[in-house]
């Protein structure tokens, strides 16, 4: 403690001593702060929350740093010197840690009044004032200013109508009219400069998109009517009608329709550089090919091209072209232009496309690692190997092996047979190839028409997961899957052909021996364990999922997004396998049960943004898989079934460790396998609140909410009627919430999320059969009166930091 006063005191001394004054020139100081106050005109009396941070967001330039009133960034600046070199580390040092003084000016203050001006004016406030004043700091030992403004707000203007003037009824102005369809511009909505500007970029894409080629918006003119408003303010909002028309200096070539003429396009190969080595293809649907070092099939072109001589030019073809080139990651970039045909009366274009080829192979190697909410931590190896241009039709061939670790970290490490099974080593490799096209026959897809060019993807995958000391999971599948898109927002997979085979092997049976025979274990889990490591599945199966993203509406606060798929699987298998000798056993194909069920899984997220700093996000998970059929008794295999908890879920408990239903978490289990709860059912609610304090530190309020339930009965579910679906399954609900840290670089966002448990449910469930006096039966489910800081122990267990990469959704 008086280390840290003596400390404390030391830096004052020297801060003080560490005048900047000396280094400021006579008569100026510099500007450190400003304020802005908003007064409303005191007969209309307008709305005027929020303007003074709008306001005080456009001040320029941003004031000098200071630390209790002292500019300690402006003193680093003058300290450290002027650098001999620039890119030096005396310039690195100077720029990192100083930043040059910038000093008042009543000529700024007097540009910044205007400024607001403006902005008043821009945003329908006409009529207002805004002025402002320096004002230097009290304390004549400190050489500084701050800028002070008052802003005198008169009554904000609104739209009554809008009127698009055409002087004639030409096929440029009839399609003008009908792009006022989807206006933004409406009745009873503020002026605003910015709308407005949209309003002119939207007319500008709408006709774009009907061959108007050299359109630009800056050719539309809106000219406003404030006449209309009130005499006597008072009695109303004050209402202008706006008039949208081309400039009259705009010349006809610029409303005019342009359609394609030839579309040319190069490979860019290293033959292109010599004339001699020139060679084009024949001329096809109006693509001239260049690719004399022949490279790549013609037909990628075509797919990827949705131009068509003879076609309209628009920019969603346009735009969806260079999309496709761009997609097939083959080209380094791409380059593209359009050259009207030299004719006095032309309204044809050339279209050309030049192209840089990409390295054909590569290879890449990452390390990661990573920490768990269940106290594992380790590290994964992953090397991919790719080769594009595979078959010389942009196709994409990718080898990726992994090797990866888990370690139990703390806790009871090393305490023996309690360790048992709790960390892991993972291996595998994989193995996908991709075609930029639909790989089945008589379907093709229109070019023209499709916003990206669909894909058909081949893939096969082997993985081993040794669960150490324990036993081992081998995993082999293969799929056979088809990604499409009709546009932007909907994006649709297809898997006909999804077959995976899963054996557990290498079982430790001195391992097997001491859980058998732990009195700790639960003798449901015993069954439920001995069932898992004797069960081999074959499963052949479909599935299909849907993402519905729609565009939000310029200056709209909402955005959502949807979706779901269907997973299902067995019943083709089914009719080639056979019955074993005991009828009540499932039918078998090669010696391995088949598993027939049926999988539902939705998303739906909403977000909305309150302030431009404040942003409001929620998601709710739906998931449901039932076995029928010739797998009705079969237990669900763990990889098809869901969890609760964890760093992207229900954050105030660990993963896996949640359910199902009000079955308390077997802390037994725990110190031999880790938390191992599964179910057939869930259903998830997050909300947070993301608060941008910088640009990289943001925080976080949030409360998650859900739980897992499992089908059946409890032969086939190995859990007792607590952890079974009922009809009071709300009553089982988790609910958690906290508060975390995300710290975002651009390209990764770094997250801390310290969450505890509000509802345990487990408290309020049904009495455990083998314990009658179960004293979690009566206890509230509500914990708000056991939140205790002071105990170690209650820290321990309801204190969860969930530390990851990325958002949480």
């Amino acid at each position: 403690m008086k280390n840290s006063l003596l400390t404390i005191l030391i830096s004052c001394i020297i801060l003080s001593g560490c005048s900047v004054n000396k280094y400021i020139p006579a008569g100026q100081s510099l500007y450190v702060g400003s304020s802005v106050e908003v007064t409303a005109d005191s007969i209309t009396k307008p709305n005027v929350s929020g303007l003074e941070g709008q306001l005080e967001g456009i001040i320029k330039p941003p004031p000098n740093k200071t630390l209790l009133g002292f500019p300690w960034k402006v003193w680093f600046y003058y300290w450290i010197g002027e650098p001999k070199r620039e890119g030096g580390l005396k310039s690195w040092f100077r720029n990192k840690l100083g930043e040059p003084p910038r000093f008042a000016t009543q000529r700024v203050v007097d540009i910044n009044a205007k400024n607001m001006v403006s902005f008043l004016d821009n945003e329908g406030y006409y009529r207002s004032a805004a002025s402002g004043k320096l004002v230097p700091s009290k304390k004549e030992s400190r050489r500084t200013s701050t800028y002070e403004f008052e802003a005198y707000v008169m009554p904000r203007y609104v739209i009554n109508e809008i009127s698009y003037v055409v002087p004639d009824s030409s096929l440029f102005n009839r399609d003008l009219v009908l792009a006022k369809k989807e206006t933004y511009l409406k009745k009873g909505d503020p002026v605003r400069l910015d709308v407005i500007s949209a309003e002119r970029n939207r007319i500008d894409l709408e006709l774009k998109g009907k061959g108007y080629y050299y359109f630009n918006p800056d050719y539309l003119i809106i000219k406003v009517d404030s006449t209309i408003g009130r005499a006597d303010s008072t009695l109303g909002l004050q209402q202008v009608n706006l008039f949208l028309e081309v400039k009259k200096e705009t010349a006809q070539n610029y409303l005019k329709q342009y359609f394609i003429n030839r579309i040319y396009v190069n490979t860019g190969t290293e033959e292109n550089k010599s004339a001699d080595s020139v060679s084009s293809q024949p001329l096809r649907r109006g693509l001239n090919i260049t690719d004399p070092g022949k490279l790549y099939k013609r037909r990628i072109f075509y797919d990827a091209i949705g131009f068509r001589r003879g076609s309209m030019y628009t920019n969603t073809v346009h735009d969806i072209s260079l999309q496709r080139l761009v997609n097939l990651q083959n080209f380094r970039f791409v380059r593209n232009r359009f050259d009207l045909v030299p004719r006095s009366d032309s309204a044809l274009l050339d279209v050309h496309y030049d192209l840089a080829p990409s390295k054909k192979k590569s290879i890449q190697t990452s390390l990661s690692a990573s920490t768990k909410s269940n106290n594992l931590g380790g590290s994964t190896l992953d090397v991919t190997w790719r080769n594009k241009n595979f078959f010389k039709g942009a196709e994409i061939l990718s080898i990726h092996a992994f090797f990866g670790f888990d370690v139990q970290l703390g806790g009871n490490r090393g305490a023996g047979a309690n360790t048992i099974g709790n960390e892991y080593i993972r291996y595998g490799a994989s193995a996908d190839l991709a075609f930029p096209r639909f790989i089945i026959p008589f379907v093709k897809i229109r070019p023209e028409k499709s916003q990206a060019l669909p894909k058909t993807i081949l893939s096969i995958n082997y993985e081993n997961r040794i669960q150490r000391n324990f036993y081992t999971t081998t995993s082999i599948r293969g799929d056979w899957s088809y990604l499409w898109r009709k546009n932007r927002e909907v994006e649709h997979t297809l898997t006909p052909i999804s077959i995976n085979f899963v054996q557990p092997r290498n079982i430790n049976g001195e391992t097997l021996e001491k859980i058998l025979f732990n009195p700790n274990t639960n003798p449901l889990d015993v069954l439920r364990y001995l069932t898992i490591l004797e069960s081999k599945y074959f499963i052949v199966g479909s599935n299909y999922s849907v993402s519905y993203r729609p565009t939000p509406k310029p200056f709209s606060r909402n955005q959502f997004a949807l979706s779901g798929g269907i997973d299902y699987g067995g019943n083709l298998l089914s009719l080639f396998a056979k019955r074993p000798a005991a009828d009540t056993l499932p039918k078998e194909f090669l010696g391995v049960p088949v598993f027939q069920y049926i999988k539902l899984d939705g998303d739906i997220r909403y977000y909305r943004t309150v302030t431009p700093g404040i942003k409001w996000a929620n998601r709710l998970l739906l998931g449901a898989i039932k076995p029928y059929g010739n797998s009705k008794s079969m237990l669900t295999p763990q990889f098809k079934q869901y969890f609760a908890g964890g760093s992207t879920g229900i954050r105030a408990f660990r993963a896996r460790s949640i359910g199902p239903g009000s079955i308390p978490p077997d802390t037994s289990r725990t110190e031999l396998f880790g938390y191992q709860q599964f179910g057939d059912i869930r259903m998830e609610f997050n909300s947070e609140v993301r608060m941008a304090f910088t640009k990289i530190i943001n925080g976080a309020v949030f409360v998650d909410a859900g739980n897992i339930w499992a089908f059946g009965d409890s032969t086939r579910a190995r859990y007792d009627s607590r952890g079974l679906i009922s009809r009071g399954f709300m009553k089982q609900l988790a609910v958690g919430g906290g508060i975390g840290l995300r710290l975002d670089f651009s390209f990764l966002i770094f997250r801390l999320d310290l969450a505890t448990p509000f509802r345990k449910p487990w408290y309020n469930g049904l009495a455990d059969p083998d314990n009658p006096d179960d004293p979690n039966k009566n206890k509230n489910p509500w914990v708000f009166n056991e939140i205790n800081f002071g105990s170690k122990a209650w820290r321990k267990e309801n204190l969860i930091l969930n530390i990851a990469v990325g958002l949480p959704f």
